[in-house]
């Protein structure tokens, strides 16, 4: 019954850390494209390696690229009003981009809807001073 749960426990683990690097990779690709929401995706994954190997956890936190967002967003500091700024910018550029690339009318309510929203997510963060 022992090795049973031992297993469980090991299989539930590497599940954490497969799906963590699937986020982290994700995550990654969100910096660059418009439509893959990086924060959210990045704190899922700090969240599975949390919970399933505590080394890859210390090494996301390390990372100068996401360990700090996910260290803000921890203690509740928020982020900056450049930030902040930057974050909506490149959002808007990208959504717009992607607007021009793919011309109709169901992705320009589509993506205005979701820059709508991430921009307000954005706005209401607690702005760090």
């Amino acid at each position: 019954m022992k090795d049973t749960a031992m297993k469980g426990s090991k299989v539930k683990k590497m599940l954490y850390v497969a799906l963590g690097f699937i986020c982290l990779a994700l995550g990654a690709a969100g910096v660059v494209l418009p439509l893959l929401p990086t924060t959210p995706l990045i704190l899922l994954a700090a969240f599975c390696f949390a919970s399933g190997n505590k080394k890859l956890e210390a090494w996301l936190l390390r990372s100068r690229l996401f360990g700090p967002f996910i260290e803000n967003y921890r203690t509740g500091q928020g982020i900056s009003k450049r930030r902040k700024a930057v974050t909506i910018a490149y959002l808007w550029v990208g959504l717009v981009a992607s607007m021009l690339i793919i011309r109709t009318t169901a992705i320009y309510l589509i993506l205005s809807m979701i820059g709508i929203g991430v921009t307000i997510h954005l706005l209401m963060l607690k702005t760090k001073m």
